[in-house]
């Protein structure tokens, strides 16, 4: 597994070393970065939750974000993760939370610019967390960017709250949507279209199964 793009493109990263742990695709990654506009996470505050091999944040730190938290309750793939972000010189830029999410919803400080989540198919429950994500004060900047991953086989709504559906991509069996934060923003505003995309067979998973 490597790096996607950004300072740090190609270079390797350890996966999945425990059972309900895969990550996210190489290609979904590169996809990912490619939709999101820079300055929507540049020079900011990533947040990793189900951070499993910590892809998706040590992506985001390639690609200029200025720090990420990674939350993961698995011992052995927090350890991967701290790893991974030594050998990419990324350690000072990020801290590891060994914490299930809820706990760091409610402990992490907060105030992120880019928040990533792409749990286990089988974890389910995305709707609920999506709404405590929401909900949660002080979480995300406003005009910020949560972007979760899961199966095709299962449907999010196109607002939580303030969180709204900007965008919705297919590759294969993995579905990534795009949410902003608008908490000044008119709820009866109507989300735009969704755009199905079928990008390929790849799919990928990153993160435990506690929260």
């Amino acid at each position: 597994m490597r790096i996607a793009g950004g300072d740090a493109k190609g270079q390797r990263l350890k996966g999945a070393v425990s059972s309900g742990t895969r990550a996210t695709t190489e290609r979904v990654r590169a996809a990912i970065f490619n939709i999101l506009d820079p300055e929507q996470y540049q020079g900011g505050r990533v947040l990793d939750l189900f951070a499993g091999s910590g892809s998706l944040g040590i992506e985001a730190l390639s690609h200029g974000a200025g720090s990420a938290d990674f939350v993961e309750w698995d011992r052995r793939q927090s350890a991967v993760i701290t790893s991974n972000l030594e050998s990419t010189g990324f350690s000072s830029q990020a801290h590891v939370h060994r914490l299930d999410v809820l706990q760091a919803l409610q402990t992490l400080p907060g105030r992120y610019d880019l928040v990533l989540l792409d749990p286990p198919y089988k974890m389910g429950r995305l709707d609920s967390l999506l709404d405590k994500i929401a909900s949660q004060p002080g979480l995300i900047v406003d005009d910020g960017v949560v972007i979760a991953g899961h199966s095709k086989r299962e449907d999010l709504k196109e607002t939580y709250g303030p969180l709204r559906l900007t965008s919705h991509r297919r590759y294969g069996d993995n579905v990534i949507d795009f949410f902003v934060y608008e908490q000044d923003s008119d709820i009866a505003q109507p989300p735009e279209p969704r755009k199905d995309l079928d990008e390929g067979p790849d799919s990928g998973k990153d993160g435990d199964l506690s929260w």
